[in-house]
């Protein structure tokens, strides 16, 4: 089967398409066709060697996707041969073909396509867990979201319209504040032209955010130091800025605030139960049309470099996927 791989750690260049031989199926797993793989920007931290975890060299990177089921294997139960499942796979999902575990698959929720099954699990997974079980946001907060039309962001906008905050876009452009309008924003802050924690200041009566979600990182976060209410919570969830802010102690005690780090994969072996019934609230939200997931770009097994490099670059809108 073919697989894109890296051998040395760099840039999205240095991913090879290999053949190679189909993966031995285990007891508790099922074996997937690969319909779409979801592309996310760990993908290109981990290719760099950036990321928390560093598999041996050679590897696949590919955390996501939507399968059909082609073989099951001893002690995987609740599927049968034919399914499409959405599944984590913790790498090798830009393939042809991966075998997952039987407990990091779930059924494809109605008629869900599959590119959209594809992007589906991290990006909203993250979003979902962010704000509900780690800052346990409240319907009629104000809450924050950076970078908000991307992957993550606009998750973000759309859970926390579902949950009954009032919602604050920020993004670098009027076109991505208008993807964020879309999916619910109230109102909508542009990075590239206003002062941030002004403008946020002044939406909230100069009480600051509830609740700032931050992909982003950089100027962002220290903007959400500055413009987060008295007892808030900013959720650490990355750095696509590519800094890394340092938080300082006296500003979270003095504003007694909350910083909130969110590690989605973390929960697949500490909290499974959790993840779970996570992704049983988000299919529901789905099929009730609360949520509705953007994929904005699909490339080809063989354009995965492609893929990768152009959700690095940060012009991604909502998710890319690639598909076999």
């Amino acid at each position: 089967m073919k697989i894109m791989r890296v051998h040395a750690l760099g840039g999205p260049e240095n991913l090879t398409l290999d053949e190679v031989e189909r993966p031995v199926l285990a007891a508790g797993q099922i074996r997937l066709k690969v319909l779409a793989c979801g592309v996310n920007f760990a993908d290109g931290l981990l290719i760099a060697g950036k990321y928390q975890a560093r598999p041996e060299l050679p590897f696949g990177p590919g955390s996501e996707v939507c399968g059909e089921v082609l073989e099951i294997g001893a002690g995987a139960e609740g599927f049968k041969v034919g399914d499409r499942v959405i599944a984590l796979t913790g790498g090798n999902g830009f393939a042809e073909e991966v075998v997952v575990t039987a407990p990091a698959a779930f059924l494809v929720p109605g008629e869900m396509p599959s590119e959209v099954a594809a992007a589906f699990p991290i990006a909203y997974g993250t979003s979902h867990m962010a704000l509900w079980q780690k800052a346990r946001l409240q319907a009629g907060e104000t809450l924050v979201v950076h970078g908000a039309s991307g992957g993550v962001g606009l998750t973000a906008v759309e859970i926390g319209k579902a949950m009954g905050a009032r919602v604050i876009a920020t993004a670098s452009s009027a076109e991505k504040l208008e993807i964020a309008r879309t999916r619910g924003a109230d109102e909508l802050i542009n990075s590239s032209e206003e002062d941030v924690r002004l403008r946020i200041k002044a939406l909230t009566g100069d009480k600051g955010a509830d609740v700032i979600y931050d992909p982003v990182g950089g100027a962002m976060f220290a903007a959400s130091l500055r413009a987060i209410n008295f007892n808030g919570r900013i959720l650490v969830v990355g750095f696509a800025s590519g800094t890394i802010p340092q938080i300082p102690a006296n500003i979270v005690m003095v504003k007694n605030i909350d910083i909130l780090g969110i590690n989605w994969p973390n929960y697949r072996t500490h909290a499974p139960a959790l993840l779970k019934a996570s992704f049983e609230q988000l299919a529901r939200w789905y099929e009730e049309g609360e949520i509705r997931p953007l994929v904005s770009k699909v490339f080809p097994l063989s354009e995965t470099r492609a893929a990768i490099e152009h959700v690095q670059a940060r012009k991604a809108k909502g998710k890319v996927v690639v598909m076999p």
